[in-house]
């Protein structure tokens, strides 16, 4: 089936992680220009962007000047942008719970995640009102919808972005015209290059499946696929404010008791 993304321009931001470098390949895949958005990981965002033809991009975006710079630099080196995946964000390894966590671990896990896709969605809808068209997908985690133990942080912040902000921005988008969609994908457990390098034991898997249907963790495709699906206005022209979960039919988290 046609997605009609050929000759569109698309920003994906963490462009070259684990996720975001299947969402940019899924994209080039059918002949969209990608910028692919970087804040530390220089080389593989370069060769990422040459392998499909794109551009890499530097920003830091928890700075607001960094942010507000990124749609329009984008914008010159593709020549048009209709699509932003506001991908970037960070988990924190260390487990915290809430009466050990930092407020700077909480106001950093804040701005890596909740700000820098408030600052990505208002410089692209900037754009958007000028043009009356545009797809904007906003990327949440099964953390948001469940609770993270350890992680309360992350939670908090892809559960605003899941709620709050998406409805929000769903809604403002009609200001613009009825051609401007917002549309978000969380992800549950998905075995990233780190993740597969790392390694996970039969006893990891079996706890991580436990409450899903599908007894598989996701691949960084699977969500990719997700991303462009809503990004497409063929596939998905009448989807706007949804949340399209990719975690194997996941019900909840186990939750730990105290030992």
């Amino acid at each position: 089936m046609d997605t009609g993304l050929a000759g569109k321009g698309v920003l994906v931001t963490g462009g070259a992680g684990g996720i975001g470098s299947a969402v940019t390949r899924a994209f080039a895949a059918e002949g969209a220009r990608v910028a692919v958005h970087y804040r530390s990981s220089r080389d593989a965002a370069v060769a990422l962007a040459e392998e499909v033809s794109g551009v890499a991009l530097e920003a830091d975006l928890r700075n607001e000047r960094d942010a507000d710079r990124l749609v329009p630099r984008a914008i010159d080196a593709l020549g048009r942008l209709d699509v932003c995946v506001a991908n970037a964000g960070v988990w924190p390894t260390d487990d915290a719970p809430v009466w050990s966590m930092s407020l700077d671990r909480w106001r950093a896990t804040l701005d890596s995640n909740l700000t820098a896709t408030f600052l990505t969605a208002r410089s692209f809808l900037r754009h958007v009102a000028a043009t009356k068209t545009g797809s904007l997908v906003m990327i949440g985690s099964t953390a948001g919808s469940f609770g993270e133990a350890g992680h309360a942080d992350y939670a908090a912040a892809k559960g605003a972005i899941m709620t709050g902000l998406l409805l929000s921005l769903k809604n403002e988008a009609t200001r613009i015209g009825p051609g401007v969609r917002v549309n978000v994908v969380a992800p549950g457990w998905t075995v990233t290059p780190m993740i597969a390098a790392k390694g996970l034991d039969d006893a990891q898997v079996e706890r991580i499946t436990a409450t899903m249907s599908l007894k598989k963790l996701g691949r960084p495709k699977d969500v990719a696929a997700q991303v462009v699906m809503l990004s497409s206005d063929e596939l998905s022209g009448h989807i706007s404010g949804q949340v399209v979960t990719v975690a194997g039919g996941m019900e909840g988290r186990i939750i730990d008791g105290a030992t």
